[in-house]
């Protein structure tokens, strides 16, 4: 809007300028509002090329910003799932979630179905009848390191590109049916801080984004509180292999 007024204005000066020369100013001194015109031309040429060119700027910067974040959010998300699956729970102990990747283990499973025979009848008069029945058999354990081999996890809750500032992390509970409580987290930082020093008015804009194909609201999140999900607020070009590593 404050462009568009620019050149309305910038047109109204010319047209005042143009009016000027041709009814009051005397032949030898017309190259004086020449040049007024030629540096408002200039100027007007240099706002009108900003305004088209910063939004695009900043769209290129800020998701050179959100890729490092995006991807220590992952390394959080995977370490809580694989806390889960150990514990069957989530955990908000940072320096706990890193000593576990340093040091549990995961259980290996095999799951196959064998052929059982069981009673339908009664004690006196058993009918013997044969069922499948699928049985989980623990065969070995592997470490859980093994999964974030040359990932930085040991910093993972530091926001890249933010000095001094860690990743909140808070658990919860939802009741996915009734009488069925499981376990959920979330992981997020403000995207203020992220996209601190650019244009304001455009980070004000990010702030309040609703698209699908941006970060939705004002923070860069994993996880969910209110939802039993592991999914980031990011859109899936986030996730390409020439965006960030899955």
């Amino acid at each position: 809007m404050s462009l568009i007024l620019m050149i309305l204005g910038a047109v109204l000066v010319a047209f005042l300028i143009a009016y000027v020369i041709v009814k009051y100013l005397p032949l030898k001194l017309r190259w004086i509002p020449s040049v007024l015109l030629l540096v408002l031309a200039i100027f007007l040429g240099v706002k009108i090329f900003n305004g088209i060119m910063q939004p695009i700027l900043f769209a290129e910067e800020k998701v050179e910003r959100y890729k490092p974040v995006i991807k220590s959010l992952k390394i959080i998300r995977d370490a809580e799932i694989k806390y889960y699956d150990v514990t069957g729970k989530y955990t908000t102990d940072k320096a706990g979630l890193i000593q576990f990747i340093d040091t549990a283990q995961l259980a290996l499973t095999e799951t196959k179905t064998v052929v059982e025979t069981v009673n339908k009848g009664s004690k006196w008069a058993p009918i013997m009848v044969e069922i499948e029945v699928r049985k989980t058999d623990t065969i070995g354990y592997e470490p859980v390191l093994k999964y974030f081999k040359d990932r930085e996890y040991k910093t993972m809750f530091k926001v890249p590109g933010v000095e001094g500032t860690e990743f909140e992390i808070e658990i919860a509970e939802v009741e996915k049916v009734q009488g069925l409580v499981v376990p959920t987290f979330r992981a997020r930082t403000p995207k203020e801080g992220i996209l601190k020093g650019m244009n304001t008015s455009l980070v004000k804009q990010e702030l309040e984004a609703v698209e699908s194909i941006q970060i939705k609201g004002e923070y860069v999140s994993v996880g969910s509180l209110e939802e039993v999900t592991s999914g980031g607020n990011w859109p899936p070009s986030y996730d390409r292999k020439d965006g960030i590593e899955k």
